[in-house]
């Protein structure tokens, strides 16, 4: 985990809350007779709770000049066990409701709610076959139109990233030199069109979101969020 830093926890900590943000559709499924609106409310909870916890987080990278976010979750320090537990228990519960459901859809939970589905299981690095189980659910789910396709799509690159092979749509990143680039991308010539296929903007503008809200403070070489 040295030079360029390959990790299977890339944009890890506040950065994917952000953009799912801003790419997630808003509001409560259509069918609001089937909507466990319970469940949902948690899942937003959860999400709320992951994002707060993150950003508590933040400030340790620059703080102890540390920029492997693998070194940061090891650190004995109150903020980092926080974001732990959170990880686990948020793990934990995801794959309660995904033996009791399936994966959680649009349906069951609305577009937020499967968005907010989507993030905890981005964050169960520690567990990369329950994200494995959740990306081919997340598969069919997405052809019967109950999560997103960009969801998908970041799941995919994550658990591609882990297991050490090339990324599809671009979605990890890391500094060099203080500016965003994505990990190796296999055929990164037809990056775009996968991306499009999915609902992702072009990988130019993406690259652009992320530089806009995310401007270093400090350029460092071979730096990810």
């Amino acid at each position: 985990m040295s030079g360029c830093l390959i990790l299977p926890v890339l944009i890890v900590f506040i950065v994917e809350g952000r953009i799912a943000d801003e790419i997630a559709p808003r509001g409560k499924s259509e069918n609001a007779s089937q909507l466990n609106d319970s469940l949902r409310q948690e899942l937003l909870r959860r999400f709320q709770e992951d994002q707060k916890a993150r950003r508590a987080v933040l400030p340790l990278f620059e703080k102890l000049k540390i920029s492997d976010p693998a070194q940061i979750k090891e650190l004995d320090l109150p903020e980092v066990k926080k974001l732990n537990e959170i990880d686990r228990r948020n793990t934990d519960r995801m794959k309660e409701i995904v033996n009791q459901h399936g994966w959680p859809g649009k349906t069951l939970v609305g577009a937020d709610g499967a968005n907010a589905a989507w993030l905890l299981v981005q964050h169960a690095d520690h567990d990369l076959d329950f994200q494995k189980r959740c990306l081919a659910l997340m598969e069919k789910s997405v052809k019967q139109g109950q999560a997103s396709g960009g969801d998908w799509a970041y799941l995919t690159d994550r658990v591609r990233i882990a297991e050490k092979r090339k990324q599809l749509y671009g979605t990890q990143l890391r500094q060099v030199n203080g500016r965003w680039q994505p990990l190796p991308i296999e055929d990164a010539s037809n990056v775009d069109q996968r991306r499009k296929e999915v609902g992702l903007p072009s990988l130019a503008d993406y690259l652009k979101f992320v530089e806009t809200t995310f401007k270093p403070k400090v350029e460092q070489k071979d730096k990810q969020p």
